[in-house]
């Protein structure tokens, strides 16, 4: 029996998928729900199962073909099994192994580096430079390579060597994606950074205390992305206008947090939500944004888990940046940017003394959010960071 293979339902804001890669040949054995091609969205990669048990007899799209939603891309013959591969023929008579060709010794020779034949001036340039002199065009007597030659082909010669490889690769539709969104939040909104710095002193020494009792208890790491989701949800709470959005000359206000976690993949960056983070505990976040990253790794993502949202957190600390200005992410307003905790020297009670610090950002739309409003929100996160007893008990 004939079994259609057909592109999943895909959602209202994407049209179309491309197909990246086809995991099974014509031909080829393919069990239930076992992956029979990937197929590339705006936002994420797809996986498309085999229905049922059975052998792929027809692949109508080739790879890179654009398809649409509950498109037929292929066909399986149900219960049908792949043919046994040919058995191998009885092995013929051993030939005479062939002799050694006597040509390959001088070949061999000239294909190394060849340093014997050169002047010790050449000689010594071309071995410490690792340059294999027959790729050097000789100024020299008869078009012999001088020690100048060999300077000049090293000064020359971009980094890496003499070669200079170049390869054009169409963009992937998910990083097509991502430069259109970028470029239209660079063109559409009215963009501004604002900065500070917070100690993280007192944040490092609860996770130091609670971090084997947090494990043993929920069974994942107590991370510092869960007190900054924490403590934006409960500075969102008190100011609104930065969890907000624009549509057209009305300004939307969300009565909830959910904020999009930037994860950083092989073909991009994506910003799966995490809905309702104000009633969300410590644990949970730390849960939901493991499974997000090990999805996104995996090429797991969901549609859906990639849309809405009301603000971000980046972090290009994991990295090691010491200091940045994130991108608004449309339709949303703001986005908070994390960095590399280093330790500086600060002035506390009129000492000094060194700290774990770090600089924090929030880029924002200024056409809806005032710079007070923002400094305000930093300042808010600050507080809370410096100060997490008092975020535990919602202060």
């Amino acid at each position: 029996m004939s079994i259609e293979v057909k592109v999943p339902v895909l959602p209202e804001s994407v049209s179309d998928a491309t197909i990246a890669n086809w995991r099974k040949k014509v031909g080829e054995a393919v069990a239930r729900d076992e992956n029979l091609v990937d197929l590339e969205t705006d936002k994420v990669v797809l996986e498309v199962p085999s229905p049922v048990d059975g052998v792929l007899r027809e692949i109508r799209f080739d790879t890179g073909a654009t398809v649409t939603s509950e498109q037929v891309i292929a066909v399986i013959e149900q219960g049908a099994a792949a043919p046994a591969p040919a058995k191998a023929e009885a092995p013929a008579a051993a030939a005479p192994a062939p002799a050694p060709a006597k040509a390959a010794a001088p070949a061999a020779a000239a294909a190394g580096t060849g340093t014997s034949q050169l002047p010790p001036g050449a000689r010594f340039a071309a071995e410490v430079n690792q340059v294999n002199p027959a790729e050097v065009a000789g100024t020299g007597r008869r078009g012999a390579v001088t020690k100048e030659d060999i300077v000049n082909y090293v000064r020359n010669a971009p980094v890496g060597g003499g070669a200079r490889p170049e390869e054009r690769v169409p963009m992937t539709r998910i990083r097509t994606r991502i430069a259109e969104r970028l470029m239209h939040s660079k063109n559409s909104i009215a963009m501004l950074t604002s900065f500070n710095e917070i100690n993280l002193g007192k944040v490092m020494a609860m996770r130091k205390e609670m971090q084997e009792s947090f494990e043993k208890q929920y069974g994942i790491k107590l991370g510092f992305m869960s007190f900054f989701a924490k403590a934006a949800a409960e500075a969102l709470k008190r100011h609104p206008i930065v969890n907000a959005s624009v549509d057209g000359n009305d300004i939307i206000y969300h009565g909830y947090a959910d904020i999009s976690i930037a994860v950083s993949t092989e073909k991009g960056l994506v910003t799966p939500v995490l809905r309702n983070v104000e009633r969300m505990g410590f644990a949970d976040v730390e849960r939901a944004i493991a499974d997000y990253a090990r999805a996104a790794r995996e090429g797991g993502l969901k549609l859906e888990d990639l849309q809405g949202g009301t603000f971000t957190i980046t972090n290009g600390g994991t990295f090691g940046s010491l200091f940045s200005t994130p991108i608004v992410n449309p339709p949303q307003s703001a986005i908070l940017g994390m960095h590399a905790i280093k330790e500086r020297p600060i002035v506390e009670n009129g000492q000094v003394v060194i700290a774990p610090m770090m600089y924090v950002a929030i880029s924002y739309d200024h056409r809806i959010i005032d710079g007070k409003d923002a400094v305000l929100f930093l300042v808010d996160i600050k507080n809370q960071l410096e100060n997490p007893h008092r975020m535990l008990l919602g202060l």
